[in-house]
């Protein structure tokens, strides 16, 4: 039974960006992102899903630049299905088809503060050599129907895949009230600043991988 005054739900901010890619052999891409989370998950605020615009490579760094913000607050009553942001990344072959370039996911970071994840992203291959052929000659590769199945295990076992660039996100995350709801957010350090007034845990120390 709950008791009066403590909180049924926490709080989880995202703040950050979709900041870009390398993708040696491509040019010309664009990123579409969304989230997948658990039953007892819901977004409040922000965005579940978008695209960034299409850019070609910046001449000193060869890299390619978003810079997409993504701003979301999800809302739950247990950390068991913590959100994963789902990167799809497109862009045109030698036909002027729109193919994907490359599929990869990644945990929220659990931890409030500053982190950088660099996601390694992948795209499925076909199984027989007739398929890679057709696809070839048609201008079209395998392409997952939702690509939100990259965050789920299951079946993703039988998908031969091949490794294909990578992707940089930046995320500032905060919490609110897990802490009240018995749930450990991470070290306390003297860089973890806290409201008393609003109870968000703004802790500044970097985590990134």
């Amino acid at each position: 039974m709950e008791t009066s005054g403590n909180p049924s739900v926490f709080l989880l901010t995202v703040n950050g960006q979709i900041e870009g890619a390398n993708f040696p052999d491509y040019d010309n891409l664009y990123c579409k992102y969304c989230y997948v989370y658990g039953h007892d998950w819901a977004p409040t605020t922000g965005l579940e899903e978008g695209i960034t615009q299409i850019t070609s490579k910046s001449i000193q760094s060869h890299r390619l630049i978003w810079n997409f913000p993504l701003e979301t607050t999800f809302k739950s009553t247990n950390p068991s299905g913590w959100p994963q942001l789902v990167v799809s990344v497109y862009g045109p072959d030698v036909f002027g088809n729109d193919v994907v370039r490359g599929y990869g996911a990644t945990h929220i970071p659990f931890t409030p503060g500053q982190h950088t994840r660099t996601i390694p992203m992948f795209v499925p291959e076909p199984t027989w050599r007739l398929q890679k052929f057709t696809g070839w000659l048609l201008g079209r590769r395998p392409e997952y129907t939702d690509p939100k199945v990259v965050a789920q295990g299951e079946g993703r076992e039988v998908t031969r895949v091949q490794s294909q660039g990578f992707v940089t996100v930046s995320f500032h995350t905060m919490t609110k009230d897990m802490k009240k709801m018995g749930y450990d957010t991470g070290p306390s350090t003297p860089s973890a600043v806290q409201s008393a007034t609003s109870g968000w845990s703004t802790e500044v120390q970097s985590y990134a991988k």
